[in-house]
């Protein structure tokens, strides 16, 4: 028993140093995120990706480096891009490097990871996302979609400070809190019960490593920001740089269900050429970093709380604030998550019941971004009176009359998510 509350005092003593050395550099993220999602026209991503050629590739990868979205919120985006005439190349350009990086998670990879990795992970992302966009260029389908996105669909919304507060700290906080939170835990867990020097003593091939991790990566499904504590815990553990590497690259921007609605809206060519720009790409930025970069640099570069133990007293005041701060803001996400869900079921229940009411099963839906987009998609569709997306159980109900199944069935096609067919 007694050896019990020691492993949770360091568990609870773990998870408390790394949520504050993340905290004040979280919150600058989020700041950024609110800023460059009420401030920066989307439309332009669209202009400028809709050739096949280097350079759309090159636009898409710049413009997708600092965007704040993860490997399902890129999603609809992506597919949006694709829809509305981008080539298949500045499509997958876009969705390789937009969810390994973004302005929150670059911040707080210098916050838990230091400068050298801060500076490498978005330049990684944008030359493997140059690499997928060219490559599919050259190997993939050229054409481009006929299909042309609705002016309903364009995310204009109001560009003002308070939308930009919301954004960054209520909707934002939101969709990232749960693979935040997951991935906290995950590495004050295995801060515990990993050994110092495990993988120095037991997996010391540094290319084996990798593979392993990188086998881990690709199916499962952690966002960019969520990545970086487990990172950071396993490189203290003795993980090569190059491998934590891979980790971080393959971790955020793949996940089964981002594969199936790849597979599903772009083809399954288009896919493996998306599975070979981040594979390829990890594998080979991982052994230039091992190979050429110095682990001493990298090392050196860890805050000192993660080399010196977990020591509560060493947190200085503002980083105590600061988790304070973002556990509040994650509390109050989730509250109005819950009333937001609330309110919109009471108002769904209020319509007529001579209206015809139907749901449906649609998959790919994981965070609040995929909730909105499905929303207003299918709100658009002629005599629709209201949606209500639950991204939880996969499931939409749709009030209203005129419209059949096959509009619905388009329309979430459209918007880069799998149609199952009405939930009886």
């Amino acid at each position: 028993m007694e050896k019990v509350i020691t492993i949770a005092g360091q568990f609870l003593t773990e998870l408390w140093v790394l949520m504050g050395e993340m905290a004040p550099y979280l919150l600058i993220g989020f700041l950024f995120a609110g800023m460059l999602k009420v401030f920066f026209p989307g439309h332009l991503i669209r202009r400028f990706a809709g050739r096949s050629s280097f350079r759309s590739a090159l636009n898409a990868s710049l413009l997708g480096v600092p965007m704040p979205l993860c490997s399902c919120g890129v999603l609809p985006a992506g597919i949006s891009f694709y829809k509305s005439g981008a080539s298949r190349g500045s499509t997958v350009s876009f969705l390789v490097s937009t969810p390994q990086t973004g302005v929150d998670s670059i911040i707080a990879t210098y916050a838990l990871l230091g400068l050298p990795l801060a500076i490498i992970r978005p330049i990684v992302a944008l030359i493997s996302g140059v690499f997928g966009g060219v490559l599919t260029n050259r190997f993939g389908s050229g054409r481009h979609s006929k299909q042309v996105v609705n002016r309903e669909e364009e995310e204009q919304g109001p560009r003002n400070m308070k939308e930009m507060l919301r954004y960054g700290f209520v909707e934002m906080m939101q969709d990232i809190t749960k693979w935040l939170v997951i991935g906290l835990l995950v590495a004050a867990f295995l801060s515990v019960i990993i050994p110092e020097g495990f993988f120095t003593e037991q997996v010391s091939n540094t290319y084996l490593s990798m593979i392993l991790i990188l086998l881990a990566s690709v199916p499962l499904y952690v966002c960019a920001t969520g990545s970086i504590p487990i990172a950071a815990v396993l490189l203290m553990k003795g993980l090569s740089p190059g491998a934590a590497l891979v980790f971080l690259m393959a971790g955020p921007a793949t996940n089964a269900a981002t594969m199936a609605v790849i597979s599903n809206s772009m083809g399954r060519k288009t896919l493996w050429l998306y599975l070979v720009s981040i594979i390829g790409g990890a594998l080979f930025f991982g052994t230039v970093i091992n190979e050429f970069i110095p682990t001493g640099w990298i090392m050196n570069s860890l805050p000192e709380t993660l080399h010196t133990g977990p020591h509560h007293e060493q947190l200085g005041w503002w980083k105590i604030a600061s988790a304070v701060l973002l556990i509040a803001l994650m509390i109050n996400g989730y509250i109005q998550q819950v009333l937001q869900r609330r309110r919109t079921m009471k108002k769904e229940n209020n319509y007529e019941s001579t209206s015809d009411q139907k749901i449906y099963r649609v998959e790919g839906m994981t965070c609040n971004h995929c909730k909105a987009t499905v929303e207003k998609g299918l709100h658009s569709l002629h005599d629709v009176e209201g949606v209500f997306a639950d991204p939880d159980k996969n499931r939409v109900q749709i009030t209203g009359g005129a419209y059949d199944d096959k509009q619905v069935q388009q329309k979430v096609e459209e918007l880069g998510y799998v149609y199952k067919g009405e939930d009886r």
